[in-house]
C-alpha cells in the first residue's frame, strides 16, 4: 500500500486490478476521494484506492527503464554501483544497512534503506525540477 500523499502525477506504481498486479503511471490524484487514476500498460485508466497501489523496488532493471546507465568507474567511496542519467547519479549501496546516495550538481541526498521507484522520481523532481519518466 502507498500513502497517496507520497504520489505525484507521473509516478510509476503497481496497481492491483482483479487480483492482478500491473505497472502503471499515476495520471491524477483525488485526495479528498482518496483515489489515484493510473494508466496501466494496456492503456486503460482506472481509479484505485491506496490499498490497491504498491511501490516498485528500485532495481537495476527499473533504473534501465528510467534511462539510467551503469558506470564502469568505481564510486568515490569505493562501494556500491553508480548509475547516471545526465548530471544525476544514483549510488546503490548494499550491505548490512543498505542505503542510496543521490547526487545532482551541488546537492547530495543520503537515503537510509531501500528506495522505491516513485520515491526516486520524487527526489529527482525535487533536485532537478523535472519529472523522471
Amino acid at each position: 500500500m502507498i500513502n497517496l500523499h507520497q504520489l505525484k502525477a507521473g509516478d510509476i506504481v503497481l496497481a492491483k486490478f482483479e487480483e492482478q498486479l500491473s505497472e502503471g503511471k499515476v495520471l491524477e490524484l483525488d485526495l479528498p476521494a482518496g483515489q489515484a487514476c493510473v494508466l496501466n500498460q494496456a492503456d486503460q485508466e482506472n481509479w484505485y484506492v491506496p490499498e490497491d497501489l504498491f511501490p516498485i523496488p528500485l532495481t537495476e532493471e527499473q533504473l534501465v527503464k528510467l534511462k539510467f546507465k551503469k558506470t564502469e568507474e568505481p564510486p568515490i567511496n569505493g562501494s556500491g554501483q553508480a548509475w547516471v542519467r545526465g548530471p544525476f547519479t544514483v549510488l546503490l549501496q548494499d550491505g548490512e544497512q543498505p542505503h542510496t546516495i543521490l547526487h545532482y550538481r551541488d546537492e547530495t541526498r543520503n537515503i537510509a534503506g531501500s528506495l522505491m521507484v516513485h520515491e526516486l522520481q520524487n527526489h529527482y523532481q525535487g533536485m532537478t525540477l523535472f519529472h523522471l519518466e
